[in-house]
């Protein structure tokens, strides 16, 4: 597989290597290995998620609290997404910016989206469906949203996404602005000393 950082810094695209034939297509679509290899750690995974949206379902911008926060390695089985990674931690040289990974059921790419930067999508096609594994639990008094409409933020949706469909959670989400002045938003020095801490083999 190859392994590309994003623009957005601790955030890769993943392209496996696909192997086909008459009967269909084998690849890899996790390998701690090489990722270990990239993030100088390894991945102590906790859960698996899989969600199914239709046309134009936006998910997003979600992020937890830093420590542990989660890292997530994502991945479309069926349909197509485009994946957005935001940097929503303070004091960061991209703060504010964002990058995106096509996924979907052709090249079958990855994106790993490290702790404590925001994570979102908007699925391109129906019955569109993500899976992703996670580095800690569902802790909902750790979890926190940003509205994926957000003009400071300014994600682009592609026109085959059709009109956005949200839920009330992630509509009534403050602004990215909003939740940095309400002091929601992790540190860049809180998130490089966790890094740090994973990387001496310590949480």
């Amino acid at each position: 597989m190859q392994i590309r950082e994003l623009s957005i810094p601790d955030s890769y695209e993943i392209t496996p290597k696909q192997h086909g034939d008459d009967r269909g297509v084998f690849l890899e679509w996790y390998r701690f290995d090489r990722l270990e290899e990239t993030l100088g750690h390894s991945l102590n995974l906790r859960q698996a998620n899989t969600s199914v949206s239709k046309r134009g379902s936006v998910r997003g911008i979600h992020f937890a609290d830093v420590p542990p926060s989660q890292a997530k390695y994502v991945t479309a089985p069926y349909g197509a997404v485009l994946d957005f990674v935001i940097d929503i931690r303070v004091g960061s040289p991209t703060f504010g910016t964002w990058d995106s990974v096509l996924l979907d059921d052709k090249d079958r790419r990855a994106i790993y989206i490290a702790e404590g930067l925001g994570h979102c999508f908007v699925a391109l096609t129906e019955d569109a469906t993500v899976s992703y594994l996670v580095t800690d639990v569902y802790n909902p008094t750790r979890e926190h949203g940003i509205n994926p409409l957000d003009a400071d933020v300014a994600l682009r949706f592609p026109d085959e996404a059709g009109a956005p469909l949200l839920s009330p959670k992630d509509t009534d989400a403050p602004g990215l602005l909003e939740a940095a002045d309400a002091g929601l938003l992790p540190t860049w020095d809180a998130a490089r000393a966790f890094y740090d801490s994973l990387n001496n083999g310590g949480r």
